[in-house]
């Protein structure tokens, strides 16, 4: 018998129960998260899994989008189902149909990535509270950057998300110039802007820290990432973490507000979302409405 309290319909979804699901991926052969025309990728691949389930074609709406070679531990999706399409998953069975889903999409999903079982993983089946939006809901994201700075330090079996980098950096160093980007700022020298959307963006941690294992561990942390903003902000602390430029030059960099010849992407296999944080379920609905408003904002001049 199904005990799970019944959601609330999706807000003028026409009866859609919304369903969240959390889950982690290797990002390494997809081309990124995002459906593109002849491309194998991690949303594709998803979307495809569901449609053997409810036979339709469901779309997804993710709760940060990844580049091509970016990992996930906590990505966050949600979809709609019809609450006939919800109850069905059992089949017949007494089973919770969050657990049927994620049982049958585990299934789906092997079939779906064919040579790359695995790949991606559902850890999570739920239905969302009422006013749930896995990307305007969301306070924050949290990404990882490890970094072996040094051939003492580079390990073949974790080359995979491990940058190697040649030259020794200074970690105090990194920490000086990340601190200084904290904030509400306007992130355009990091960024690809995207038409018509703000790059204004809340960073709420960039720090630096050296494991017992010698390797570094790069924090990122804001209310949300620009297209390539990750992958910009370490790319140039970099420099600053060699001793090629003082660490004010990074606050410099996004006084200027432009992209030139001195903006240069990190790589982006070592980079991993590892956790997005949501509000109080009563919060939702107002996070979400809150953030469509700041995000669909022009960029400040």
């Amino acid at each position: 018998m199904n005990h799970q309290k019944p959601a609330a319909p999706v807000p003028g979804g026409g009866g859609f129960l919304r369903i969240r699901l959390d889950l982690s991926y290797d990002g390494g052969p997809f081309s990124g998260w995002a459906v593109q025309p002849g491309l194998r990728t991690v949303q594709g691949v998803l979307e495809e899994a569901i449609q053997l389930l409810v036979r339709r074609a469901v779309r997804v709406t993710v709760a940060g989008r990844t580049d091509a070679g970016v990992h996930a531990r906590g990505q966050v999706v949600h979809l709609d189902l019809t609450e006939a399409e919800w109850l069905g998953l059992p089949r017949g069975h007494e089973l919770d149909p969050a657990v049927a889903m994620l049982r049958r999409l585990r299934g789906a999903l092997n079939r779906a990535l064919g040579d790359l079982p695995g790949a991606v993983e559902v850890h999570a089946v739920t239905l969302a509270p009422e006013g749930f939006d896995a990307r305007f809901s969301a306070l924050w994201r949290r990404y990882s950057y490890r970094i072996a700075d040094g051939p003492a330090l580079w390990d073949p079996l974790e080359r995979y998300f491990t940058l190697w980098h040649k030259n020794p950096l200074d970690v105090e160093l990194l920490n000086q110039g990340a601190s200084q980007l904290l904030g509400l700022q306007n992130f355009l020298s990091f960024c690809k802007p995207r038409e018509g959307a703000t790059t204004i963006r809340e960073l709420q941690r960039f720090e630096f820290r050296r494991g017992e294992d010698g390797v570094i561990v790069a924090t990122v942390q804001a209310d949300a990432f620009c297209h390539n903003m990750v992958r910009a902000l370490i790319g140039s602390a970099l420099y600053v973490g060699e001793g090629a430029v003082e660490p004010g030059w990074l606050y410099e960099r996004l006084l200027l507000q432009k992209r030139d010849a001195k903006s240069v992407l990190a790589a982006p296999h070592p980079l991993v979302l590892e956790e997005v944080a949501y509000p109080s379920d009563g919060e939702l609905l107002a996070r979400a409405e809150q953030t469509r408003a700041v995000r669909d904002s022009p960029a400040a001049p």
